[in-house]
């Protein structure tokens, strides 16, 4: 992760879950190790776009166990406030489709860096999903300047 910081108020405390018409957010963390890490394994080839900077991310031979250390990292990393990664599922939470990361930024000229996928069997949602993050981090987050790296630059592009 970057060394920088997200622009929240010291009060601020980010919730733990979240419900749209179409997606529930929860907490990233190693309960959900097997479906994400079939999930990961299953959309390599897009992620290695999403995260440029890391494109060896996730490598061929990653493993359930890297997988789950991952998983605990988000999930202390969001306790300590330092960054906010959640899981996405249906609405309904049959379904686990993608990942949330809220992270901090160096950029002076932004509030945070987001990035966010689905898996490549709902690429569909892709879209949608990228709006309401937009909505929710604009009105609940009270964040204004966020950047989505490899997606557009800020939210004048909207």
């Amino acid at each position: 992760m970057k060394k920088g910081k997200i622009n929240l108020p010291s009060n601020f405390n980010a919730p733990e879950n979240f419900k749209t018409d179409e997606f529930y957010f929860a907490v990233l963390e190693p309960s959900i190790t097997e479906i994400d890490y079939q999930a990961v394994m299953s959309s390599r080839k897009n992620l290695r776009k999403i995260f440029s900077a890391n494109d060896a991310w996730p490598s061929e031979s990653m493993t359930i166990e890297e997988n789950t250390q991952d998983l605990i990292r988000h999930e202390s990393e969001f306790r300590q406030k330092k960054a906010f990664a959640y899981s996405v599922f249906t609405t309904n939470k049959d379904e686990y489709i993608g990942c949330v990361y809220i992270n901090p930024t160096i950029k002076n000229d932004f509030d945070c860096e987001v990035y966010l996928w689905v898996k490549d069997s709902r690429s569909a949602l892709d879209q949608k999903l990228f709006q309401e993050i937009k909505k929710w981090l604009l009105g609940y987050w009270n964040l204004n300047a966020v950047a989505f790296p490899g997606r557009d630059i800020s939210w004048n592009d909207w």
